[in-house]
């Protein structure tokens, strides 16, 4: 039996198939959720306004974090809750186990946190801090990710896809700044549409384009599909092996 065989075919090797999995499946649900989210929570508040008869002026939150007072707070709140589990259980190298449990605590706390509404009490305003600390650092962690995770210098990744992902991460901190701007100076804050919500959408599905993109450069990678040249290869053999070093013998 070759050593590539015996690689292969090695108890160790095969979990680390099943890793690869379940990784790509935990990328698609990060990237899911921030891609249906944005518009799920509008569209939520302008349905749940017909059906019941009422008007539907207003219908679209004057931020995301605004939405935990409007028809689909449960939406929001359960879809962070959901990108916080998902995150938490997201692994795959050490760095990366890092940065995802962090991302995961930010994103439960801005779900658990909500922002401080009109009129709001010292206790509200505290916890409204919180929510804006939490929601500023969840974003900054999902940039590293397009910044320093998904683009690897050290794989066969084609540099247009690496130009994806950095683009992804720097849309974020920019669209991230310009919400905080927005926020800070009521630009818009008599329009249909918010600045401030048009912002958190461009961060929120620039993080989710990206993470849909790494989970199927993952599938891709699992079922060796090397003629696509516009799917990156990240070293997950690597890391397996790096893991379970008595793979190779």
């Amino acid at each position: 039996m070759t050593h590539d065989s015996r690689a292969q075919n090695s108890p160790d090797a095969r979990r680390g198939v099943q890793d690869e999995r379940t990784v790509t499946f935990l990328r698609l649900g990060v990237g899911l959720i921030g891609i249906l989210l944005p518009p799920a929570l509008p569209f939520g508040n302008w349905l749940t306004t017909e059906l019941t008869g009422r008007s539907t002026d207003g219908f679209w939150p004057g931020s995301m974090s605004a939405s935990y007072y409007t028809d689909t707070r449960n939406v929001f709140v359960g879809a962070l809750c959901a990108l916080g589990v998902f995150l938490v259980c997201y692994r795959f190298d050490r760095r990366d186990d890092r940065w995802s449990s962090a991302a995961g605590v930010f994103a439960v706390g801005v779900a658990l946190c909500p922002a401080a509404p009109t009129g709001a009490s010292e206790v509200q305003r505290t916890i409204g801090v919180l929510h804006l600390v939490f929601a500023g650092l969840l974003f900054v962690m999902l940039a590293l990710f397009c910044l320093y995770s998904f683009r690897n210098p050290r794989s066969t990744q084609p540099a247009r896809v690496g130009a994806a992902y950095l683009a992804a991460g720097v849309l974020i901190l920019v669209a991230l700044l310009l919400s905080v701007a927005a926020g800070a100076t009521g630009v818009g804050d008599d329009w249909p549409v918010r600045p401030l919500y048009l912002c958190e959408w461009l961060a929120t599905w620039s993080f989710g384009a990206a993470w849909i993109g790494a989970a199927y450069e993952l599938a891709a990678h699992h079922r060796g599909d090397s003629d696509r040249a516009a799917v990156p290869r990240q070293p997950v053999g690597a890391v397996v092996e790096a893991r379970h070093p008595e793979a190779q013998t």
